[in-house]
């Protein structure tokens, strides 16, 4: 019996353990290309949970956008805004990180993304 507990109790912190690696809150530093291939930026993002959805911020230079995600631990889409900008993104969780696509809303070319966790 005592065998099977700490069999449960192991099997318990590594599903947490698991689980926790593609949770997408916290703070990454970022790193991107332009769709199109117009240009290479850095920055950070923020991702916070806010009920059943997730606010991102991401602080490139002196612009930061906010957007609205839904997803979990293996995948995330996000709508963003700045100023008159609006698109979408798309991230998938490798590990601690997370590796998207994205583009504006009516473009016709996607930029690439990767968000490492600090």
């Amino acid at each position: 019996m005592l065998r099977t507990l700490a069999g449960l109790i192991i099997a318990l912190v590594l599903s947490t353990t698991l689980a926790f690696a593609g949770d997408p809150v916290g703070r990454y530093s970022v790193a991107g290309s332009n769709p199109g291939g117009k240009g290479r930026y850095a920055g950070t993002v923020t991702v916070e949970k806010t009920g059943d959805t997730f606010r991102v911020t991401w602080d490139i230079g002196s612009q930061s956008f906010i957007g609205t995600g839904i997803g979990s631990e293996k995948g995330l889409a996000v709508t963003y805004r700045s100023g008159n900008q609006t698109g979408l993104a798309i991230y998938g969780a490798k590990g601690d990180n997370w590796d998207g696509v994205w583009t504006y809303t009516g473009g016709r070319d996607v930029g690439g993304e990767v968000w490492t966790r600090q």
